[in-house]
């Protein structure tokens, strides 16, 4: 059996249901192989009193500590974030707690699901173990935390002191390498899709589920400014007739609805607020096309669920995206403003590629290869431990 420590900041928990989804699929995906012990760590960062006090950290301090996990072992250790310090002790923290976590507890290999703090910790516990360690990077880890001056360095450390690298597309292997990680060491790892739940279906009745009517762009993502709702907001108040629901809460929302107000768009554009993942596959196979304008990305589920669902996209230059978009019946992919935007989601109302086309393009995203990849990956980190002794 492969012993594997799984370190995760970025993972659900009863509080946030929503928080890492992919990371969880992810994890529990190579739970579920027959040749893995996983143990999974996802340690919660709260603020020193009195800021825990906060309602936002209430509810994190009364998570167990540990507790099953949809099937898998989850250890939840507390450790402190200090405001004010741009992450800089971070990773130093979250390493102490693990390591009072996992006292007695021997493993073969960690695999740390996030660049930061998740990857400097992981460096630092591997060596404290004996043990090889992998970091994968998504986007915002490498595309802020890898810039930002109080983390650059450590960022960039644990790449070149890490034993295996994995990013989520070409793209993000390009934006580590542009960071000083060495490009030969990070192998592309997909992420995955559930063909199943993500699926076509009637649109014309979920549209009716809904309560609308005529053409609509969905939206899913946290509503931040990264994300650039605003941007997809203007393009569909240039489409006369389309309505677009935008899934996602965030510190933006109240600018949104400004925004929404101001345009008298209060009749075609709603602000869901969060839909839990489960209720995702309903909203976006409802949509003729769905839209997001970030600005970073490294390769976004949202795409890919959105194709599993037979709904084209229109997304902009970030990331991935040209990885995902690779023919016209994907969608477009178009600068990042409003009358660019506007003209792409137009073309795809006007001719509509059909769903099956649409859906061609997610067959090669399967959870099923992204645990077989991903078992690959760390036995063979293992092996070659092994082999140099």
């Amino acid at each position: 059996m492969l012993r594997v420590l799984t370190l995760s900041s970025l993972f659900p928990d009863a509080s946030r249901p929503n928080f890492g989804v992919f990371v969880e699929r992810q994890t529990l995906g190579l739970a579920a192989h027959p040749d893995v012990a996983l143990t999974v760590v996802a340690p919660i960062g709260v603020p020193p009193w009195p800021l825990d006090r906060h309602p936002h950290y209430r509810a994190l301090a009364g998570l167990p500590e540990r507790e099953e996990w949809k099937g898998v072992e989850v250890l939840r250790p507390r450790f402190t974030v200090l405001p004010g310090t741009g992450g800089r002790f971070h990773a130093a923290a979250l390493r102490r707690a693990v390591r009072r976590a996992i006292p007695a507890r021997a493993f073969d290999v960690i695999d740390a699901s996030f660049f930061f703090p998740d990857g400097p910790a992981a460096v630092a516990l591997g060596r404290e173990l004996g043990i090889p360690v992998s970091i994968k990077a998504r986007g915002a880890d490498i595309h802020h935390w890898g810039h930002a001056r109080a983390t650059a360095r450590q960022v960039r450390a644990a790449g070149l002191a890490a034993d295996g690298l994995l990013a989520v597309s070409q793209a993000m292997a390009r934006d580590m390498a542009a960071i000083g990680i060495p490009a030969e060491k990070v192998r592309v790892h997909r992420t995955g899709v559930d063909l199943a739940r993500f699926a076509p279906v009637d649109r014309a009745a979920a549209k009716a589920a809904l309560g609308v009517n005529g053409p609509l762009v969905v939206s899913v993502g946290a509503l931040i400014p990264r994300k650039g709702h605003d941007i997809v907001i203007d393009a569909v108040a240039r489409l006369d007739g389309v309505s677009l629901l935008i899934a996602g809460e965030g510190a933006a929302r109240g600018a949104l609805e400004a925004q929404i107000a101001r345009a008298g768009l209060g009749r075609r554009v709603r602000l869901l607020g969060s839909v839990p993942h489960g209720e995702l596959p309903a909203l976006i196979a409802a949509a003729d096309v769905m839209a997001l304008a970030s600005s970073s990305e490294g390769l976004a589920n949202a795409w890919v669920e959105a194709l599993s669902c037979g709904t084209p996209i229109v997304i902009s230059p970030a990331g991935g995206a040209r990885e995902v978009v690779t023919a016209p019946e994907a969608g477009r992919v178009a600068p990042r403003e409003a009358g660019a935007f506007a003209a792409a989601i137009g073309e795809l109302l006007a001719t509509p590629p059909s769903a099956e086309a649409v859906r061609a393009h997610a067959l090669g995203f399967t959870w099923d290869a992204n645990t077989a990849a991903l078992y690959a990956h760390l036995a063979g980190l293992v092996a070659a431990r092994q082999a140099i002794g």
